[in-house]
């Protein structure tokens, strides 16, 4: 069983392993059949809906063939929280990845919901407690006010005020607990964001685009707005590196990466995919319209004229190629991120330095 992900680039891009070798269903008929029963289950028991991508996460969490997934969900079950497509999206992005921070924002994403829950649970407590503190005031003053010279009054008035003393104390425990935590997500917040730029180029990484391109998907398949995606790769990248060095590689990079950063805007989502490949989101755009936008990146690219300064010898002419697929055209989101890739292999194929559209759709 393989895991279906956005992972690494070309063609081979689309199905890549999990970071834990899965091993094959049981061969035993009656075994299977209870593994298959299982992960309906599953499906059925947290709502999910039946996609390729969510059954074989199902019979990755109920068969244990990943570890790691499966841990994750228990814990996730335990805390009290349900299991969504979307949870299973970001802890699948997160270990697509596969370099040192993948485990880094699983426990982030597993660290900011135990925060969530601690804040509410103190914001709840420290409101009870300034109700209270409130009420138990005003009893303390009424007997205060009792005109009576017994010792039980005067008893239990020093007692009240020692709890109320006491209460006090509490609230502004929770109250610095709840700074406290405010402080700690937005350390956490600030830190799930460094872990999605692309430190290169500044850029989003491919977390960040999967993140986002999830995110578009849905939001323009209820609004009914058109989607595109285009996958953009270095023309000969490896003739830069071969001949002017890694170091000169990626200043290359880096000019690529700042302009295709402007043609970025509130509907325009670039990002660097990995290596020389660089994606681009565009929403609220057909087909034609973000293929002329994309193409016009590809123009400017082409007529800079750049030099290696550590050496003032010119780069040569740095071309795009790219291909461009109409999101909603497919019935999958993976299958539109294939065709995308596909015109691209197409648009090399064809002699480098084009955009061309993906093929037809059902």
């Amino acid at each position: 069983m393989r895991w279906l992900g956005f992972g690494g680039t070309r063609r081979e891009t689309f199905e890549t392993a999990s970071s834990v070798e899965a091993p094959a269903l049981p061969f035993d008929g009656q075994e299977r059949l209870e593994a298959l029963a299982e992960i309906s289950q599953f499906v059925v028991e947290h709502d999910l809906p039946v996609t390729p991508f969510v059954l074989e996460a199902a019979h990755d969490i109920v068969t244990g063939a990943n570890p790691a997934l499966a841990a994750l969900t228990a814990a996730r079950l335990a805390d009290g929280d349900g299991v969504t497509t979307e949870w299973l999206e970001q802890v699948r992005n997160a270990y697509a990845a596969r370099d040192g921070s993948a485990e880094l924002l699983a426990l982030i994403m597993r660290l900011e919901a135990t925060i969530d829950a601690f804040s509410v649970t103190a914001s709840a407590a420290q409101t009870a407690t300034d109700d209270y503190n409130s009420a138990l005031e005003a009893h303390v003053d009424g007997l205060a006010a009792i005109d009576s010279g017994g010792d039980v009054i005067a008893q239990i008035t020093t007692l009240a005020r020692d709890m109320l003393d006491r209460t006090r104390e509490v609230a502004r425990a929770l109250a610095r607990s709840e700074r406290e935590s405010n402080a700690l997500q937005q350390q956490l917040a600030d830190a799930r964001a460094e872990a999605e730029i692309d430190h290169l180029t500044g850029l989003p990484n491919r977390r960040a685009f999967e993140t986002r391109y999830n995110e578009e998907y849905a939001a323009t398949r209820e609004s009914g707005e058109a989607l595109c995606v285009a996958f953009c790769d270095i023309d000969e990248f490896k003739r830069i590196n071969d001949k002017h060095g890694h170091e000169a590689g990626d200043r290359v990079l880096r000019t690529v990466a700042q302009s295709l950063a402007t043609i970025s805007d509130d509907k325009c989502h670039v990002a660097r995919h990995g290596g020389e490949e660089f994606v681009v989101l565009l929403r609220d755009r057909s087909l034609e319209e973000a293929c002329a936008i994309v193409d016009e990146a590809r123009e400017a690219i082409a007529a800079r004229r750049l030099i290696n300064r550590m050496t003032d010898v010119p780069f040569g002419r740095i071309t795009l190629s790219a291909g461009v697929a109409d999101v909603h055209a497919y019935h999958d989101p993976r299958e539109a991120l294939r065709a995308a890739d596909d015109a691209l292999l197409r648009a090399k194929e064809a002699g480098r330095n084009v955009v061309l559209k993906a093929d037809g759709a059902d």
